[in-house]
Order: structure tokens, then C-alpha cells, then sequence
């Protein structure tokens, strides 16, 4: 039963993330068209949608079908968990009105280099990489935290690809070249 309570008020507070997340990024994605932004092809946002609505309906059916159990460690997937969040929201508040769930660029504009950003090219990315495994890890699900893990990794390969190139087509002040630290990577 506690198990049963503690999956659903995580996706509960998943579900609620998400939900918010969606409309900041389309509040984001209307500031930045206004000063002459566009979303760059080829970002994946359909994929990324179908792996964020799939993964927590896996770790669902792993913990209710597969009988998937919390571990020994689940104290580490916790701070794990938590770790990613914080690595992601510090990541949205660095990046401000410029953080998107979509790669939109807005030629001109410098690169961020605060927040995580000063050591991290990609650090909402790591932190979604944190979350999708640490997440199903903490409720025993390592079938879906693999399989999340391998899907996500591969849109993110092409994701950061296309961010990279929109960045460095976008001009010389958010240009830059692939992974250097501190720009408006998702």
C-alpha cells in the first residue's frame, strides 16, 4: 500500500512538473519569437513528448506487473532524483526567458555562462539523464530506467547536434563552437 501511495504521489508531483514546465516553455517560446527568435529544425520535441508521456507509464507497469521493488540503494536514487531536479531548474533559471522545451535560438543574444552553465555545456540535459534513470531506480524499475536511458540518450545525441548548429548559424555572439561550456543549451 505505501508503495502504492509513494508511486502515485510521484507521478502526482511529475505529472504537476510537466504540466508547468509546458506552459513556461510556451510563455518562453512567445518572448523570444518577439525579439526574433525561431525554433531550429530537426529538435525532436515530438520524440522527446512520446519518451516523457511513455516513460512514467513503463515504470508504472514494471512496479505493478513486474512486481519491481525498492532496493537497498533506494536512498541514493533519491538524492540522485533530487540531484536532477535541482540541476535542471537551476538550469531553467539560468537560462530565464530563454529556457525552452523546444530549441528556439534568438539570434545575437550572448551565450549564458551563469548558473551551471559556467561548468556545464548541457546541464538540464544531465539532469534529465539523472532523473529518467534515478527516478524508476528508486521504485526498483531498472527495465525502464535502461530503456529510458538508452531512447533518451539517443534523441540527445541529435538534439544537441541540431542546437549546436542553430547556435553557431544564430551569429557570432551565441555562436560557439559544439559543447563549450556556458551557453543556452537545454
Amino acid at each position: 500500500m505505501a508503495l502504492a501511495v509513494a508511486l502515485a504521489a510521484t507521478l502526482a508531483l511529475l505529472a504537476a512538473s510537466r504540466t508547468w514546465e509546458l506552459r513556461l516553455s510556451s510563455r518562453n517560446e512567445r518572448r523570444m519569437r518577439a525579439r526574433g527568435g525561431h525554433e531550429a529544425p530537426g529538435g525532436r520535441f515530438p520524440l522527446f513528448v512520446a519518451l516523457h508521456v511513455a516513460w512514467p507509464l513503463a515504470l508504472v507497469a514494471e512496479v505493478a506487473l513486474a512486481g519491481a521493488r525498492p532496493g537497498a540503494l533506494w536512498p541514493l536514487w533519491l538524492v540522485l532524483v533530487a540531484s536532477g531536479e535541482g540541476l535542471r531548474f537551476s538550469s531553467m533559471r539560468a537560462l530565464g526567458d530563454r529556457w525552452s522545451a523546444r530549441v528556439y535560438v534568438v539570434p545575437g543574444e550572448p551565450r549564458v555562462r551563469r548558473g551551471p552553465y559556467r561548468f556545464l555545456a548541457h546541464p538540464n540535459y544531465l539532469g534529465v539523464v539523472l532523473e529518467l534513470a534515478a527516478l524508476p531506480l528508486l521504485f526498483g524499475a531498472w527495465r525502464t530506467a535502461l530503456a529510458a536511458g538508452v531512447v533518451n540518450a539517443l534523441l540527445l545525441a541529435l538534439r544537441i547536434r541540431t542546437e549546436d548548429r542553430a547556435l553557431l548559424a544564430s551569429g557570432p555572439a551565441s555562436g560557439r563552437a559544439p559543447f563549450d561550456p556556458g551557453v543556452r543549451s537545454g
